[in-house]
């Protein structure tokens, strides 16, 4: 996330650093299986993530030392709360994302081989809405296996 960051913009502020390295802190602490299957609950979880990393980055910042004010704009941040309008949730989105498609991408594929085709693509038409300009650029120069490169180039055409 960090590295990412820094591609995105080398002058990247010590404090939006330190929001990428929150950014799935304790992840594994509360397990998607908790939460029920399908799209509701995937939802419900991720936003109950979302919140509860927030909230933890802000508790342990705080605790290092960080105003209060710095330590709530991380969590606002990590919360993804005003996506598109905040520049740093929107950085760390664009590592996420980025970060996603570069490591993420082909063993997510592989542990989903059941997914028809369209739904592959729609998920990356996803990601790719909640990409800014820059990021979406970095996005096409990744060197991705031919076979996640064509999702990404038929999601891009398709609507990205």
């Amino acid at each position: 996330m960090e590295a990412w960051i820094l591609r995105l913009d080398p002058a990247a502020s010590e404090l939006l650093r330190l929001a990428a390295r929150c950014q799935h802190l304790e992840r594994w602490s509360l397990p998607r299986a908790s939460f029920p299957l399908g799209k509701v609950g995937y939802l419900t979880w991720r936003k109950t993530l979302y919140t509860r990393q927030a909230e933890r980055a802000r508790s342990l910042l705080l605790a290092a030392g960080v105003s209060e004010g710095e330590a709530a704009e991380v969590a606002t941040w990590v919360s993804k709360t005003g996506l598109k309008t905040n520049p740093g949730t929107q950085a760390l989105e664009d590592a996420a994302c980025l970060v996603f498609l570069e490591n993420e991408i082909s063993g997510f594929a592989a542990q989903h081989a059941e997914y028809p085709r369209e739904k592959f693509v729609e998920i990356l038409r996803k990601t790719w809405r909640k990409m800014s300009p820059a990021a979406t650029n970095a996005a096409l120069a990744l060197d991705l296996p031919p076979a996640i490169a064509q999702l990404v180039r038929d999601a891009v055409e398709e609507g990205g």
